[in-house]
């Protein structure tokens, strides 16, 4: 069961390091101070978030470095869903995509809240009060570009199902979830994660009228949560590590 619950919690570290990465990159480019500050903020909030995980992984391993893992590991050692590395086009569509993550986020720390492995229960129950207001900001932004105009609402249903395929990965299951739902220690299947998520989803789009689309997973094959991604994430890891490359044994 170890092995599996490091697997969990490295994909929610890899989640949040990579999506936290993606939306630092608006700042000094939001469409107005306010959301400028705003999405810095959750930026910031998830790269912090993305540290407790690691931590944890490094506590279930009985050893390691939060920073290697974060900034010492080869792509294919990667878990995060492919959706959050793909690189930012405009304001709508990198909200759009905080939104259909946030709503995961939710689902997921949801069942990590019942977790029978006391730590990530506990973590769990403390960031569900910082990720909750994640959500509402990327609701907030997708209520108000889907139903605005009839331009807005054109770009955002384009924007919508060009990413869907991509946001398939978020709920995509291993091995790993069979042994923690069996085990207890995630009393949740991926099966039951992702009608959690559609359905949170789904109201939200509707209310912004925007349709859920009726596309399959992404046609490439890519599965994140196995290791396969894309180009993208290696110009991105490129950027993410840079500095430490230029001295690995340095402290922080």
């Amino acid at each position: 069961m170890g092995a599996a619950l490091r697997e969990w919690l490295l994909r929610a570290a890899d989640d949040e390091l990579i999506i936290g990465h993606r939306h630092s990159e608006w700042t000094g480019f939001g469409p107005d101070i306010e959301s400028d500050v705003a999405l810095s903020s959750i930026a910031q909030e998830e790269i912090g978030h993305a540290r407790l995980f690691y931590e944890m992984v490094c506590r279930v391993d009985g050893a390691g470095d939060p920073d290697r893992l974060a900034f010492g590991r080869p792509p294919g050692e990667f878990r995060h869903a492919v959706l959050v590395e793909r690189p930012n086009a405009d304001w709508g569509t990198s909200l759009l995509r905080l939104f259909l993550y946030e709503h995961f986020d939710r689902a997921r720390l949801e069942v990590a809240a019942q977790s029978t492995y006391r730590p990530l229960a506990d973590l769990a129950g403390a960031l569900r009060r910082e990720e909750k207001y994640h959500l509402l900001f990327g609701e907030a932004w997708v209520r108000r570009l889907g139903a605005a105009t009839e331009e807005s609402g054109e770009r955002m249903r384009a924007a919508l199902a060009a990413v869907w395929p991509d946001a398939m990965d978020l709920v995509e299951g291993t091995e790993a979830d069979a042994l923690l739902a069996q085990s207890g220690a995630l009393p949740q299947t991926p099966e039951a994660l992702r009608r959690a998520w559609t359905e949170g989803v789904a109201v939200v789009l509707a209310e912004s009228r925007l349709p859920v689309p009726e596309v399959a997973p992404a046609a490439e094959g890519l599965r994140g949560r196995r290791g396969q991604h894309t180009v993208d994430l290696d110009a991105l890891l490129g950027e993410m590590t840079s500095v430490r490359r230029l001295d690995p044994q340095a402290r922080w």
